[in-house]
């Protein structure tokens, strides 16, 4: 008898879909239904991309380029992002050692599938972006969690660090502003981690930097390279325009590295999309060599929300959260509510049961900590207007005013 058609390969057994856009796209089925929800799961700016932006890409468009653009990127972009180097972050590069992808993931995955072999494992600091598990394990390498407490500020430290490197450890990634918490490592805690890698010189890092420009407490972002410039030539950055010009959609990320790693990342990028899209190219470069006035716009924005978030979820008795350093994220802490019951008597067992009775009972879309390696806690993107926080905050709070806790 024939075995019927299994159409899926194995390697996407372990893979699941990505946390926060399950969770936007049950909003949306919710919302569908005609239930009033708030999505606050889907981490994206809520601002229009700035004029002279969409500007520059009518006129590319209006201009003709609409053909293929070099795989690795245009040269009017390539050189707007050594600039931005040199400029922001005191890094020189050459235009060789850069490479423009469809968004920051595709230079991550592209770099994992250049470099990895089977078996080899990656450091990841939990709490982590959950795509960095994902494409580890899908490419045949082996993710390693390294647990970052919220005692640690959710950072790795550098005898964590050393503990955990193996024979077999090829990467270790850094996210910093950090994707769920908002963590940032100061110079002192960058070096420190620097000196370790050192040491153990068969290991690369990658150094995920898409939260650069939003920073708060007037903190100053110091890139990993220029913090450790002993290890530049073992260090990927990874940036792009999509969170500090609200330009999700354009799709444009970039990457900056040993020029061998660079160029088997543009030979794995050619079998995949042949580059990233002409106009959206130029759209980037307009937004990295124009006016920046937006740009610390949408940080002071974002640091209100910040602000507004923290006081708030400071009322609400079980739940805690330390102010986030950057980004757009609330990394709350829920370890009050776990064995909670609810009215009709269900025990909320964990963060995800947890975050699906905010679902359920508040209409509030939120990502259990469990989806970047860290439990229990919930994640909110805080890159919403000051009316729809307050909104959601009021909600989870009478939603978790319900439940029947030990304290109770």
């Amino acid at each position: 008898m024939n075995k019927s058609l299994n159409p899926v390969s194995s390697r996407l057994v372990p893979i699941k879909p990505s946390a926060s856009a399950w969770v936007s796209q049950a909003a949306k089925a919710l919302k569908a239904q005609g239930h009033d929800v708030i999505d606050m799961g889907l981490g994206e700016p809520d601002f229009d991309t700035p004029e002279h932006i969409v500007q520059a890409a009518h006129a590319a468009a209006k201009a003709g380029q609409t053909r293929y653009p070099p795989t690795s990127g245009t040269v009017e972009l390539k050189r707007a992002v050594v600039e931005k180097f040199k400029r922001e972050n005191d890094l020189d590069y050459s235009s060789s050692q850069i490479i423009v992808s469809n968004g920051a993931k595709q230079v991550i995955f592209n770099a994992l599938m250049a470099s990895l072999e089977d078996d080899q494992e990656v450091l990841l600091c939990a709490p982590y972006f959950g795509q960095y598990k994902d494409m580890v394990l899908i490419l045949g390498g082996k993710p390693v969690e390294l647990p970052c407490s919220a005692d640690d500020k959710f950072l790795v430290t550098a005898s964590a660090l050393d503990k955990a490197i193996k024979d077999k450890t090829r990467w270790i990634i850094l996210n910093a502003p950090s994707n769920p918490t908002g963590a940032l490592y100061s110079l002192n805690e960058l070096k420190a981690i620097g000196n370790v890698l050192e040491r153990h010189s068969h290991v690369m890092v990658m150094a995920d930097e898409i939260y650069e420009h939003i920073v708060f407490d007037d903190q100053k972002f110091l890139s990993f390279a220029a913090a450790n410039p002993q290890l530049k030539d073992r260090t990927l950055l990874v940036n792009g325009v999509s969170k500090a010009y609200a330009m999700t959609g354009w799709r444009i990320g970039y990457g900056a590295g040993n020029k061998e790693l660079i160029e088997a990342m543009v030979k794995v990028q050619s079998q995949i999309s042949s580059g990233a899209c002409s106009i959206a190219q130029a759209a980037a470069a307009a937004a990295l060599n124009g006016p920046q006035d937006s740009v610390e716009r949408f940080r002071l924005a974002f640091e209100r929300r910040r602000d507004l978030v923290v006081s708030r979820i400071q009322t609400i008795d079980g739940l805690t959260l330390d102010p986030p350093g950057g980004a757009f994220y609330a990394f709350v802490g829920c370890e009050a509510f776990v064995g909670a019951a609810t009215r009709d008597g269900k025990i909320i067992e964990d963060d995800t049961q947890f975050t699906q009775y905010l679902l359920e009972d508040a209409k509030v879309a939120a990502v259990a900590g469990s989806a970047y390696g860290l439990s229990p806690f919930f994640r909110l993107s805080t890159a919403t207007s000051d009316d729809i926080l307050n909104q959601a905050i009021d909600r989870i709070a009478e939603s978790l005013a319900k439940l029947t806790t030990q304290k109770r």
